[in-house]
């Protein structure tokens, strides 16, 4: 017999056989040949289909013999079309004895194999496309990567000393500890970094430091305070002070922990480090003093404190403006050209980044938005989804005549 090859099988006829009696395989593969002969024409028969390659290798599996009576299966494969198989497996239902005994066989089944194949190669597509996407990038984290890259490539000399491309032009300048300070911060867009060389550090800090408005921004542990220290004893002009979180180093701060930190700066007093570099030495006993001593000298200076705190709460509200509004001047410059719109948080965080034509929709479905940086022009139906999603800055490249009482409008 001709065994099909398996690359041409389309269909396969499943049946089951009942004999009442005890048959065996042979007896079952005659009964299908013999009983079927003549009976669909000679170009049907069993036989020639099977010499010719179009009826494969006939099975017949799981035989069962129980109380002198056998059941079993029978496997045929096709390469025939679905009416031709078809009609085999009518055929074989016509069989009435295998072997000496009575029999009954039904087909359960025609399968169609390709139908097992198209669910295989769909599934199996489904994987292969899954794994894909997986590694397929936001193009918001692509673009933000490439950003990074290009910032870290524009470190500079300042003096001798490591520093962002701003440094020398800069108003004010932040003092950081080593190179890999300065490159976290050009990563984030902060270009007006001077790395001071740590526990050594260059002298020529003091002259810059009487040029310019220093902040000096330390880790969060031991060493930032003996930097601070350092820079105290060389008689170093610091304006403000801003730390790491604490056990953390400035060169391994997120975007949001390094603006954080910024907008926490804090004056910074000299007299007051050095009394408390004192006291972290030697612990001062505390004055004995009456509780009506007291509650008079609290009462005295309640004032003071409060207006200064006023005026520092000030100071700061209007620093942190100003950073933002040199952020969205940055960015507003990073924008020219893409036809795109950015949306961030108050923190300053990219929430997402879209075409320009699909702001509006995008604006509706975002709850936290706080900054819009667009390439397009602001419209008046564009300017209403703002106002309702309490949008604070809306920037644009391009000029337009609306204007809005609820959002600061700036334009490139």
């Amino acid at each position: 017999m001709a065994k099909l090859a398996q690359t041409s099988v389309k269909y396969i006829i499943r049946a089951k056989f009942f004999a009442n009696g005890v048959v065996e395989k042979p007896d079952v593969i005659g009964a299908l040949f013999g009983q079927t002969e003549g009976l669909l024409g000679p170009e049907m028969d069993l036989r020639e289909l099977q010499r010719t390659g179009k009826i494969g290798r006939i099975e017949v599996e799981n035989i069962k013999i129980e109380g002198g009576k056998t059941t079993g299966e029978i496997i045929i494969p096709s390469s025939l079309g679905s009416t031709e198989t078809a009609l085999i497996g009518a055929a074989i239902e016509t069989i009435e004895r295998i072997g000496p005994c009575d029999a009954e066989i039904n087909v359960e089944a025609l399968e169609d194999l390709r139908t097992v194949k198209r669910k295989y190669i769909v599934d199996r597509a489904k994987d292969l496309l899954s794994a894909l996407l997986s590694k397929v990038p936001d193009i918001n984290i692509l673009t933000e990567q490439i950003l990074q890259d290009v910032r870290a490539g524009e470190i500079c000399e300042y003096e001798g000393m490591a520093a962002g491309p701003e440094a020398a032009t800069s108003e004010e300048i932040i003092f950081v500890e080593g190179r890999a300070d300065v490159i976290n911060l050009l990563k984030h867009g902060i270009k007006n970094a001077i790395a001071i060389g740590g526990t050594s550090i260059n002298p020529k800090v003091v002259d810059i430091s009487k040029e310019k408005i220093v902040t000096v921004f330390v880790d969060g542990d031991r060493g930032g305070n003996l930097i601070l220290k350092e820079l105290m004893d060389m008689g170093v002009d610091i304006d403000y002070v801003a730390r790491a979180p604490q056990g953390k180093e400035v060169e391994e701060l997120t975007k949001k922990e390094i603006f954080k930190s910024l907008r926490d700066r804090v004056p910074y007093n000299k007299k007051a480090e050095e009394e408390k570099e004192v006291k972290e030495e030697k612990p001062a006993a505390e004055p004995k003093v009456s509780k009506r001593a007291t509650i008079k000298k609290e009462t005295k200076i309640k004032p003071r404190k409060e207006a200064a705190k006023k005026k520092e709460v000030k100071k700061q509200s209007q620093e942190v403006e100003d950073e933002i509004k040199e952020f969205v001047k940055q960015q507003l410059e990073d924008i020219i050209g893409t036809r795109a719109a950015s949306i961030y948080n108050e923190n300053m965080e990219l929430l997402g980044r879209v075409p320009v034509k699909e702001l509006g929709n995008a604006l509706k479905q975002i709850d936290s938005a706080y900054i819009v940086i667009s390439d397009g022009e602001i419209t008046s139906s564009l300017l209403k989804v703002a106002e309702s999603k309490g949008i604070k800055i809306f920037a644009s490249t391009k000029k337009s005549p609306v204007k809005s009482s609820k959002i600061e409008i700036i334009y490139a």
